[in-house]
């Protein structure tokens, strides 16, 4: 009787007798994974994106299941726009079981609430809007004097929540964007007001979720918490996602004020001191026109996007988002009101 013995045997059997050299012994339990399996059977690894995407549809599909009304807050901003992706996704080939909600301050960029009517429209969705305009033409909310209504946007978005019954709404957010949304949890119990207690958040553990509320409470969920704003960039890569052209470098108006570039716009105009220029711009988050400013930019594809990502040491709130300079604590404390 003859042994065959492979060049593959002979390396790990040399691995093996060399016990002091962890590569050695790291190698050897990697071989032992390797020649446990059958022959011609490959061992195959999730990406780290395939298991970002794994995880998040996992969190949309359990909400689903477990509550009675819930929504998706969709914007037409890049994280809104991958949460529903990964929602179409999670029920194809059949629709997405729940309508999106959007919050307009009536500050929005027009491309943007474009973008987001074509959507909607594309998908065959119910699209449910609280307006900020209307609550101030009723006197229940005042203009900011700074003239930014990104802080106005939880009164609106609580009324929709009650006058729509929804139990549970699926948001964007992620950990990486602000210290606020880092102490997050998952799932997110609101209180009878729509509130946030940072210290009443239930573990979270390996994949189990608690959605367990009273009436009148109601939970947040965010899927994609554990991305980072690179993620969400190669996902939209590799997804081939489409967005609005803010995004991408173009020419635009702006002016300089608080260390970030303003578009000139209807709601967003210079004083008197501040010089209207042409640059070449992106945003990398497209909020109230009023409060967010976009970067100099050549990145005009998404690769060119992503490259730049790669290399950014500020998360995009913190370098365009003026409404979350009002304070440290600016995002905390919005959130405890009801805010996302």
């Amino acid at each position: 009787m003859s042994i065959e013995t492979t060049n593959e045997d002979l390396e790990l059997s040399v691995l093996e007798l060399d016990a002091d050299s962890p590569k050695a012994a790291h190698r050897a339990s990697e071989e032992r994974a390797s020649v446990s399996k059958p022959r011609g059977e490959a061992v195959t690894r999730l990406s780290s994106l395939d298991a970002l995407e794994s995880e998040a549809i996992h969190i949309i599909r359990e909400v689903v299941a477990e509550f009675e009304k819930p929504a998706l807050l969709f914007s037409g901003g890049k994280d809104s726009v991958v949460m529903l992706h990964l929602a179409t996704k999670a029920f194809w080939p059949g629709k997405v079981p729940f309508p999106v909600l959007h919050v307009d301050t009536g500050h929005n960029f027009p491309e943007v609430i474009d973008f987001r009517d074509r959507t909607v429209e594309r998908l065959g969705l119910k699209l449910v809007v609280g307006s900020v305009q209307e609550f101030i033409d009723r006197g229940e909310l005042a203009e900011r004097a700074d003239g930014t209504r990104n802080p106005l946007q939880t009164v609106p978005l609580l009324d929709a929540i009650q006058q729509n019954k929804f139990d549970a709404v699926f948001g964007g957010g992620r950990r990486d964007e602000d210290k606020a949304r880092a102490k997050e949890r998952i799932l997110s119990l609101r209180d009878e007001f729509g509130q946030w207690d940072p210290r009443n958040q239930r573990p979270e553990l390996w994949n189990l979720y608690n959605g367990r509320h009273t009436v009148g409470q109601h939970v947040r969920a965010f899927p994609i918490s554990n991305w980072t704003e690179l993620d969400i960039w190669r996902y939209i890569e590799r997804e081939n996602i489409e967005l609005p052209g803010l995004y991408y470098a173009h020419r635009r108006e702006v002016f300089a004020r608080d260390g970030m570039w303003r578009a000139v716009g209807e709601v967003s105009q210079p004083l008197p001191h501040e010089e209207v220029i042409i640059k070449t711009v992106r945003y990398r988050t497209v909020g109230d026109m009023s409060c967010t400013g976009a970067v100099e930019s050549d990145a005009a594809t998404v690769s060119d996007v992503v490259i730049e990502v790669a290399a950014s040491t500020i998360t995009e709130r913190g370098a365009t988002r003026a409404d979350d300079r009002i304070s440290e604590a600016a995002m905390e404390d919005r959130k405890k009101d009801g805010y996302f």
